[in-house]
C-alpha cells in the first residue's frame, strides 16, 4: 500500500529571465481516489490518459497531489505565493489537521528565512493556501513573515468576509470538510489584518515590473494566478485554477471545492486554449513532481509536456 503523506526535502528552481522561482514542498500525498477532490471522476477515466503515469497517477487510476509554495525573487524582492496548510491548525480534513511539519526549516534551508520575505501573495483564501500566514506562539496566532506585506485579493476578501456567503455549486459537506472557512479566517487571515500587515489588491495587481496577477475566477470568485515575464521568457503559477494534471487532459473536470463550477470550467478551458503550444511554463500548485511544464496538444486534447524540467534545477536540502 502506498504511503499517504510524505514530506520531501527536495526543492526545485526555475529561472525565467532575471526572475527565480523556487518550489518548497510541505507534503505530498499518493494513491488518492479521484473523488477526494474532483467532481464525477472515476479511476477508469484516469486510466485513459497514459501520460499521467507514473508521476501524477498510478496504474489503478488513483491520484497523487502535492501541497507546496513558490518563492519568487524579482527586483530584489522575495515573494512567497500561497503558504500551504501550516502547523497546529484545526482542520476537518485529516491530511490538513494539526500538522507538525518542518516547512519553515525547509524554507530557511533553501535560503529564505521567514524574516527575509517581503511579500506574501495568496491566490485565494482556502485553507491549504494561507496556513503559514501565521504560526502559533504562546497560544496566539502571530504573522509568520513579520516583515512582509500580505496581499489578499479585494474580491476574494469581500466574498469570504461576508457572513452571508454561500458555497454556490460546492457540495455543502465537501465545502465544510475541506475548507474549514471559519477556522481559516480566525487563525490565518484575521491575525494578519489585526496586525495591519494586509493589503487588498485588484485581480490585475502588479507586484514588480516582471510579476503581476491575472484574474482566473471560478474556483473562488477572486481567484488569481501569477504571471512572470522577464527577458522574453514567461511562466504562470496557476494556483487552483487547475488542481491536477488530469484537468489538462480533460478540461471539463471540475473540483468539488469550485465555488462556481461553470465559471471555473470556462476559465480553465480558455487558459488552456490561450497557452497551448506556447513557450510558457505553467506551474501547478498541487502538481506533484514534476510540478511544471508546457501545455501541448495531443490526441485527446491537451497534455503537460514536462521535458521542460531540463530547464530547472533540483537539490536536496540538508
Amino acid at each position: 500500500m502506498r504511503e499517504e503523506r510524505t514530506i520531501t526535502k527536495h526543492t526545485n528552481t526555475w529561472q525565467i529571465g532575471k526572475v527565480t522561482i523556487t518550489r518548497i514542498v510541505e507534503f505530498e500525498v499518493s494513491g488518492q481516489p479521484p473523488s477526494l477532490i474532483l467532481a464525477n471522476v472515476e479511476p477508469e477515466h484516469v486510466k485513459r490518459f497514459n501520460w499521467l503515469r507514473p508521476h501524477y497517477a498510478d496504474d489503478d487510476g488513483q491520484l497523487d497531489f502535492s501541497v507546496h509554495a513558490y518563492v519568487i525573487e524579482s527586483e530584489g524582492r522575495r515573494i512567497i505565493v500561497d503558504t500551504c496548510v501550516g502547523n497546529d491548525k484545526q482542520r476537518n480534513l485529516p491530511h490538513f489537521d494539526q500538522l507538525e511539519g518542518p516547512f519553515l526549516d525547509q524554507l530557511a534551508a533553501a535560503g529564505y528565512p521567514a524574516e527575509s520575505v517581503d511579500m506574501v501573495l495568496c491566490t485565494h483564501l482556502h485553507a491549504d493556501h494561507v496556513g503559514w500566514n501565521t504560526r502559533l506562539v504562546d497560544g496566539r496566532w502571530v504573522p509568520t513573515f513579520p516583515n512582509a506585506r500580505y496581499l489578499f485579493g479585494r474580491v476574494e476578501w469581500e466574498h469570504w468576509n461576508d457572513e452571508n456567503r454561500s458555497s454556490s455549486d460546492v457540495l455543502a459537506h465537501h465545502h465544510d470538510m475541506i475548507l474549514s472557512v471559519d477556522n481559516v479566517m480566525a487563525d490565518s487571515i484575521r491575525p494578519i489584518v489585526d496586525a495591519g500587515l494586509h493589503m487588498l489588491v485588484e485581480t490585475d495587481h502588479r507586484l514588480t515590473t516582471d510579476v503581476c496577477l491575472i484574474p482566473t475566477p471560478g474556483h473562488t470568485p477572486g481567484h488569481v494566478s501569477v504571471r512572470i515575464r522577464s527577458d522574453g521568457e514567461e511562466a504562470i503559477i496557476m494556483g487552483d485554477m487547475i488542481h491536477h494534471p488530469i484537468q489538462i487532459a480533460d478540461a471539463s473536470i471540475g473540483s468539488l471545492t469550485d465555488v462556481d463550477l461553470a465559471m471555473a470550467r470556462t476559465t480553465r478551458q480558455g487558459f488552456l486554449l490561450a497557452h497551448c503550444d506556447q513557450d510558457v511554463l505553467v506551474l501547478g500548485t498541487h502538481f506533484p513532481t514534476p510540478a511544471a511544464g508546457r501545455i501541448v496538444r495531443d490526441e485527446h486534447g491537451w497534455r503537460l509536456d514536462t521535458s521542460t524540467q531540463l530547464l530547472s534545477t533540483a537539490k536536496e536540502m540538508t
